[in-house]
């Protein structure tokens, strides 16, 4: 009884109401209005998977999954059982039922991963040589076909012979006595047929009056001259009806045969449709999928951004304001929640929403929230919420109240597995441990309790309340109470069980939020609001020195909380805007390199292009060249217009020489140089001498080098110093520059990096290098190695760079030279 009265308090008929619109079958439609709640939490996840398959097909394919054609064949089946015969729409209802089930079947078959629905489809038998025999029968507007029999079809051609000779009879009357009918018409009276003659002439046609206008003017007549054939066509009828009758007999002991099996086909096709309703519903909520979890296994409910799902139906359908969302985030040792706030400031919506939550995960359909959505799967969903009064039975509100919380403690008790002893407690036995580390029991109820304890006495109402919420934490899997009473918010610190929230209330606005804040209890408003009203400050203030300065350093407590909590809010929004920011950023840095890149690849390959294209042509004219002088013997003239010919292509064709580099250049201890005859940048130690020798470092290494191997990095040649009497000198070769050796640290992995991250990495291990560094790549699709290559080549520190040594990896790894 206590579940209906919830179910009835929750509003759920209505959810049901809303749920049946996306229906497609009247079997689907009850099915939802009447929708079962399982009792298993097997049976719940069984129905969810259905909602998800669906939910995916539809998903895959256009249009949508069609229920064309199925009906409601379930009365039809009844009667043929009975052995009634079925009339021709009932056959063809039957049909058209049998064809739309297999088109079901097959669109299910045809795709892949959808093990649920494939298998609830696996049994589906839907007869299609009974459809074809009916379709042969029955035509689209279920009368009998004149193939259906030879017989009918020689009835109907007498039938059809007879009324053309007792048309054609009246025809020729119509002309010859014109005068005497009303007009030129021939029309029938139940199966006979007349002409309208003029009251006035009766006696010019002779014959039966089966019928008389209003105004008497007008008789229509059957003449005595075709009265044989209309007795001749009322037997051929009831010939033709006895026949049709037999017909749909025959096809009625065909379905009655199989009235199991269409029977089952219904029950498949009506949990198809509900499925395929739970789905549209859900997607047209904005749902997601519950996952079920395990307060044992320390898992938490999650239900972020929860919404009213008939409020959402109001906003959308009744422009009702929109909804505002809850967050309901409950840790596993928790076992009993007390809201506190305003009224009007959405606590009794709170507890409604979540009890519609648990309810809709329970029937397979979608909770309105943001992924995840993690909820237990509770057993009972109980509530007592509203006022119950009643003048018959003289109870008052806190009487309606108690009388149902009654039902609620026996329905919860009455669980099995309950009791002392599933909690590990004996029963005089008292526990030493905290409440928080006791056990959950297997059976979990979900108890949800609007202002509890009131209606009486507060100070008798706040201790039941107090003892009411003690017992359920004992014995419920979770309650939510609403209450008004402070004493409540205490529990929190006395039992880690109990946690407290409380529904925000804007005091400049005088108005509630509707956000529910987790942790902090909500603040008496009352004295606040009535000030605000107007009433008289003498008042109020008196109102306040009853009330006692513990109850005003409470609230100035729980307001310095509030507003922490929304400085925090604030400022993790402003955080996630600029981490938002940030994000975007990157995006666009990184579409700008990748653009930057392909257009230096696509010049790159322009270039090289162009120069293929030169040498061919150069090889072209030298070819031509060629041949002139190997036609006939070549003379000394013919040589010397051949060598003049390969000097003007080579002119042509030969890239314009360098500029000379400038002279003047002088080195000095601490500038940068570059040595020619190793492509190295180097750094100057030790200034040239007179014989023109300089020290210089390059990487790890120290060496003396001339002053006419060097050159600045901006290209000029050192000044030559002038001796005044230059002695000679035994030139000592520089000595070649020490091996660089691989180490950890001169060695850079980026294998399985982007090539934008890949970047960052190299520039950093650049600008740190005294030497050659060795980056490892690998091989893959070349992607990454092409990057490291574009990259080294336009880098101004990089002098060059080269595959690494075999034992060093090969391809697999490059060699840059910083210089």
């Amino acid at each position: 009884m206590i579940q209906s009265e919830t179910l009835e308090l929750l509003e759920w008929n209505r959810l049901c109401q809303h749920l049946a619109t996306f229906a497609a079958t009247k079997l689907g439609a009850i099915a939802a209005r009447q929708l079962k709640i399982p009792d298993s939490q097997a049976e719940s996840t069984q129905l969810l998977a259905q909602t998800k398959e669906v939910y995916q097909l539809e998903s895959r394919i256009s249009p949508s999954l069609s229920f064309e054609g199925i009906q409601d064949i379930g009365d039809s089946l009844e009667r043929a059982e009975l052995q009634g015969i079925l009339g021709g729409d009932e056959l063809l209802a039957i049909a058209t039922t049998l064809s739309g089930s297999r088109n079901l079947r097959r669109i299910i078959d045809n795709q892949e991963d959808l093990p649920i629905l494939t298998e609830l489809v696996a049994d589906l038998r839907t007869y299609p040589e009974l459809e074809q025999e009916i379709h042969r029968c029955i035509d689209e507007r279920g009368q009998v076909t004149d193939r259906a029999s030879q017989k009918l079809g020689e009835i109907r051609t007498e039938l059809r012979r007879l009324r053309s000779q007792i048309t054609q009879k009246l025809q020729n009357i119509l002309q010859a006595k014109s005068g005497a009918v009303q007009e030129q018409l021939i029309t029938q009276r139940g199966d006979r047929f007349v002409i309208p003659v003029k009251a006035t002439h009766k006696d010019a046609i002779p014959g039966i009056v089966h019928d008389t206008s209003t105004s008497g003017a007008t008789l229509y007549v059957e003449p005595h001259s075709i009265v044989p054939w209309g007795n001749q066509l009322r037997q051929t009828i009831r010939r033709e009806q006895t026949e049709e009758e037999a017909i749909r007999r025959g096809l009625t002991e065909q379905v009655a045969a199989v009235k199991p099996d269409l029977e089952r086909l219904l029950a498949i096709v009506t949990t198809l449709d509900l499925a395929t309703a739970r789905s549209r519903y859900s997607f047209w909520l904005g749902a997601n999928p519950p996952r079920f979890i395990d307060w044992a296994d320390t898992e938490s409910i999650t239900l972020r951004q929860l919404r009213h799902p008939l409020l959402v139906w109001q906003h959308q359908h009744e422009q009702s304001p929109a909804v505002i969302p809850v967050d309901l985030l409950i840790n596993p040792h928790i076992r009993v929640v007390t809201i506190t706030g305003p009224n009007t400031g959405g606590k009794t919506v709170t507890l409604k929403t979540l009890g519609l939550a648990a309810l809709m995960a329970k029937v397979g359909l979608f909770v309105p929230a943001r992924e995840p959505v993690e909820i237990p799967w509770f057993s009972q969903v109980l509530a007592d919420i509203g006022d119950e009064q009643s003048l018959q039975q003289s109870l008052s509100t806190f009487s309606g109240h108690i009388r149902r919380i009654s039902r609620i403690l026996n329905a919860v008790g009455s669980e099995k597995g309950l009791g002392n002893g599933d909690w590990g407690l004996g029963d005089n036995e008292e526990s030493s441990i905290p409440h928080a580390q006791s056990p959950m029991p297997h059976a979990q109820s979900l108890v949800l309790l609007d202002e509890v304890g009131a209606g009486t006495d507060p100070a008798e109402g706040s201790a039941l309340a107090i003892a009411l919420l003690q017992y359920l934490a004992d014995h419920a899997g979770l309650t939510v109470a609403t209450t008004h009473f402070g004493e409540l918010k205490a529990l929190k610190y006395e039992d880690e069980r109990f946690e407290n929230a409380s529904v925000e209330f804007d005091e400049s606005t005088l108005s509630p939020t509707y956000r529910l804040l987790w942790g902090i209890p909500g603040r008496s408003n009352a004295l606040a609001i009535a000030q605000r009203l107007g009433l008289k400050l003498e008042v109020v203030e008196t109102a306040k020195t009853h009330l006692g300065g513990a109850t005003d350093e409470v609230n100035q407590v729980i307001a310095g909380l509030e507003a922490q909590r929304r400085r925090q809010e604030t400022k993790a929004a402003e955080a996630q805007n600029l981490l938002q920011q940030a994000e975007r950023l990157y995006k666009e840095v990184s579409t700008k390199a990748a653009n930057l890149q392909e257009r230096e690849k696509a010049l790159k390959v322009s270039q090289e292009a162009a120069v293929q294209q030169a040498i061919a042509q150069a090889k072209g004219e030298i070819a031509q060249v060629i041949r002139r002088l190997q036609q006939g013997t070549p003379t000394a003239q013919d040589a010397q217009q051949a060598t003049n010919a390969l000097n003007q292509i080579g002119q042509k064709f030969q890239p314009a020489a360098p500029a000379k580099p400038k002279v003047g250049f002088m080195p000095k201890v601490g500038d940068r140089v570059r040595i020619s005859q190793f492509g190295q940048t180097a750094e100057v130690l030790v200034a040239p001498d007179e014989d023109g020798e300089l020290t210089v470092r390059f990487g790890i290494m120290k060496m003396t080098v001339k002053l006419e191997d060097i050159e600045s990095l901006d290209g000029q040649k050192a000044e030559p110093i002038v001796k005044p009497k230059p002695a000679p000198a035994p030139v000592t070769p520089a000595a070649p520059p020490a091996l660089a050796i691989r180490t950890s640290k001169n060695t850079i992995d980026i294998r399985g990096k982007r090539v934008a991250d890949a970047e960052l990495l190299l520039d950093k291990a650049l600008a740190e290098a005294t030497g050659p560094i060795w980056i490892i790549h690998g091989h893959g699709t070349g992607k990454l190695r092409q990057g490291v290559h574009n990259y080294l080549q336009q880098h101004p520190r990089v002098s060059k760079y080269e595959a690494a040594e075999q034992v060093d990896g090969g391809s697999g790894v490059t060699v840059a030279y910083v210089g």
